[in-house]
C-alpha cells in the first residue's frame, strides 16, 4: 500500500486536526516526513486477510477474494470479502453493548444487553450465503459507478446467534408492521455523528424467517470487528447490505424503511428492462430482494495447464438467493453444449451448494470452462451479462476459467 499524498503546505495545526491531538516534538520532524498516523495501514494484517485478496477502496475499506481463494465449503475470515460504507467503529466494549428495538409498529420499546440476548433466547447456527449486490459490477458496459467488484464479493460462513423472530416477538409486533430497519455503530466518512453511513432493512416476512439471525459468532468464534463485532444482523440470500454490522438498534416500521441507502438507485434496479446507459426515475426502481442464481468455479485457478489425455477435476459453489440450485452444468465449447456436474444439496436453507465434475478435452489447445447453475424455479444463469442497470447490480453471468491443454 502506498502512502497517501501528503501536502507540503499542510500546517502542523492541520496535521493535529487530522490526527485528533497535537503532534508533540513536531518541530523536530524532518522535512517531508509523513507521520505514521497518516500513512495507510496494511489491511491484510489489520483485518487478518490473505495477501492475495484485492483491495478496492480504503475509504471506506472494501476488498474481495479471487475465485480460487473461495474453494472452502465454509468461508474462513481470511478469504471473506469486506464491504463497508462508513468507518469501522473503534473501542468496542461488549460489556456496555446494547440492542434497542423500537419503531412505529413495536408494541413496546426494549433494550437488551449481549448477555441477555445470549441467555434469554435459544441459539442457532446456520451457514448463510452473503453476496454484495454489486458483485460482478466491473463487467457492465457502460461502466456503473461504485466499487468495481469482479467475482469475489461472496461468502458462506457459519453464523451463530439468536433468531431475530424470537427477539421481535418478545418486544411485540403490531399488525401494521411492514419492515425492519437497522441502525449501527459505524460512523459516516465525513465524521458527522448525526449522519448514518447506511441504514437498510428487510420486509417483516424476511425478518421472521428461521435463518434470519442476530449473530455474535462467525465460524465458532467472535465475529471479527470488520465483519460486525460484537453483533450483526444476518439475512442470508439477500444483498449483504441487508445484513447490518455493529447493530445497536432495530426499528419495526409501519412502512418500507427509509434510512440511508434505501432510496434512489441504492440497491435498486429498474423495475423493467432498459437500454444500457438509460437514466431511470427513482419511482421506477425496485428494491433488490432475493439474489439471483449464480455459481463460481473455485478449482482450478484460471490459467491451469493440463496434459492431453488427463481429465481435469473442477469444483465450486452454486447458490440462488431464497431458492435452491437444482442443476449445475459445465461447458467447454463456449456454451454450445452442456454437461451435468455432481451437485450436493445445501447443508441448510440459504447455504451455497458444492459441485464437482471431471472434464475431458478432445485435443491440445486453449479452452474455457464455463459453469451454469439452474434454480428450483427453472431459471438458469445467462451466458452473457444480464440487464444493464445504473449501479451495476445482480451480474449473474456464467463464471468461466481459462485452460490450456498441452
Amino acid at each position: 500500500m502506498k502512502r497517501r499524498d501528503f501536502s507540503k503546505n499542510l500546517s502542523w495545526a492541520g496535521i493535529a486536526g487530522l490526527i485528533g491531538v497535537p503532534a508533540v516534538f513536531s518541530r523536530k520532524m524532518a522535512d517531508g516526513y509523513v507521520p505514521l498516523a497518516l500513512q495507510d495501514p496494511d489491511p491484510f494484517s489489520l483485518f487478518d486477510k490473505d495477501p492475495e485478496m484485492t483491495v478496492l477502496n480504503d475509504r471506506p475499506w472494501n476488498m474481495e477474494a479471487k475465485a480460487h481463494l473461495l474453494n472452502d465449503s465454509i468461508t474462513p475470515n481470511k478469504y471473506m470479502f469486506v464491504r463497508n460504507n462508513g468507518k469501522v467503529p473503534q473501542n468496542v466494549h461488549i460489556e456496555n453493548w446494547t440492542l434497542t428495538i423500537d419503531g412505529e409498529s413495536a408494541k413496546t420499546k426494549k433494550t437488551y444487553t449481549l448477555q441477555q440476548l445470549k441467555s434469554r433466547f435459544k441459539q442457532y447456527t446456520y451457514q448463510l450465503t452473503l453476496e454484495c449486490g454489486g458483485n460482478g459490477r466491473s463487467e457492465f458496459d457502460p461502466p456503473a459507478k461504485g466499487n468495481q467488484w469482479t467475482v469475489g464479493a461472496v461468502s458462506c460462513a457459519k453464523w451463530t446467534g439468536v433468531r431475530l423472530r424470537d427477539v421481535l416477538n418478545d418486544v411485540g409486533i403490531e399488525d401494521s408492521a411492514v419492515y425492519i430497519g437497522y441502525h449501527s455503530a459505524d460512523t459516516h466518512l465525513s465524521g458527522d455523528p448525526n449522519k448514518e453511513p447506511i441504514s437498510r432493512g428487510v420486509p417483516i416476512k424476511k425478518a421472521l424467517q428461521n435463518e434470519t439471525l442476530l449473530a455474535f459468532q462467525m465460524n465458532g468464534n467472535d465475529i471479527p470487528l470488520v465483519h460486525g463485532y460484537p453483533l450483526r444482523l444476518v439475512c442470508g440470500g439477500w444483498p449483504a447490505s441487508t445484513s447490518g454490522k455493529w447493530v445497536n438498534r432495530l426499528s419495526i416500521r409501519d412502512k418500507v424503511h427509509d434510512g440511508p441507502k434505501m432510496g434512489g438507485s441504492s440497491y435498486r434496479v429498474p423495475c423493467e428492462t432498459i437500454a444500457p446507459g438509460t437514466k431511470v426515475d427513482d419511482q421506477n426502481m425496485c428494491i433488490i430482494e432475493s439474489m439471483p442464481v449464480k455459481s463460481l468455479i473455485t478449482f482450478p485457478k484460471t490459467g491451469a495447464i493440463v496434459p492431453l489425455g488427463k481429465k481435469l477435476s473442477i469444483n465450486g459453489h452454486a447458490w440462488a438467493g431464497e431458492l435452491e440450485v437444482t442443476k449445475m452444468e459445465y461447458s467447454i465449447d463456449f456454451g454450445s453444449t452442456w454437461t451435468p456436474c455432481k451437485l450436493n444439496p445445501p447443508v441448510n436453507r440459504l447455504a451455497w451448494q458444492q459441485f464437482e465434475a471431471e472434464v475431458a478435452f478432445p485435443k491440445k489447445g486453449y479452452y474455457e470452462v464455463w459453469g451454469r447453475a439452474t434454480d428450483s424455479k427453472g431459471k438458469s444463469q445467462p451466458m452473457v451479462l444480464p440487464g444493464w442497470n445504473p449501479k451495476g447490480y445482480l451480474n449473474n453471468a456464467c463464471h468461466r476459467i481459462a485452460i490450456k491443454v498441452v
